[in-house]
């Protein structure tokens, strides 16, 4: 039973992580080099992403800049970023790619907090199925004689815990970022 626990929890932390993932990679009006991370370059016939192939630095609130290692690659970064669903016109001067960030008007601050809503709710569902799953496979134990009855209904308790505990977790992390984009 503390395996399939285990396992829940694992899974869990993963979900939690993935939904860190893609608000990190959610554009709040501040240049942050973590939205480039789903940018994938066409770089000799593989597809790369920006981070593996160029320097990012942030030297202001609203400016990223990227600086390939390889010359040759920086219209293909150019091209990428102009692909991408970013909403971002990348300034080539022949060395580097300069990435301005126009500040956001506040129609679209509610338009992002909206849809961070709904990344945490898809968040939240994976864990309830997490949940689920490994309810099913404690009742399957019990079926096949490795637990009791009392054992299921306290593996039912502990994993109903860590449901609450990593939505908690999601919840705040869905807070922080829509307060990071509400804030001008």
């Amino acid at each position: 039973m503390k395996e399939q626990l285990k396992k829940a929890e694992e899974k869990m932390q993963k979900s939690v992580s993935v939904l860190e993932s893609e608000l990190a990679s959610v554009r709040a009006g501040r240049a942050n080099p973590s939205i480039l991370d789903k940018v994938q370059v066409d770089y000799y016939g593989t597809m790369t992403p920006i981070n593996q192939m160029a320097g990012i630095n942030v030297p202001d609130a609203r400016t990223l800049i990227i600086q390939p290692w390889d010359a040759s690659a920086l219209k293909s970064i150019e091209k990428a970023i102009l692909a991408s669903d970013l909403g971002l016109n990348p300034n080539n001067d022949g060395k580097v790619i300069r990435l301005n960030f126009p500040p956001l008007t506040e129609e679209r601050r509610k338009e992002l907090a909206k849809s961070l809503n709904k990344l945490g709710e898809d968040g939240k569902v994976a864990i309830r199925s997490i949940r689920r799953d490994a309810i099913e496979k404690l009742k399957a134990m019990k079926k096949d004689g490795e637990l009791t009855e009392d054992d299921v209904k306290d593996g039912e308790k502990e994993v109903q815990k860590l449901t609450d505990k990593y939505c908690k977790e999601m919840d705040a992390a869905v807070d922080k970022k829509q307060k990071e984009i509400l804030e001008l």
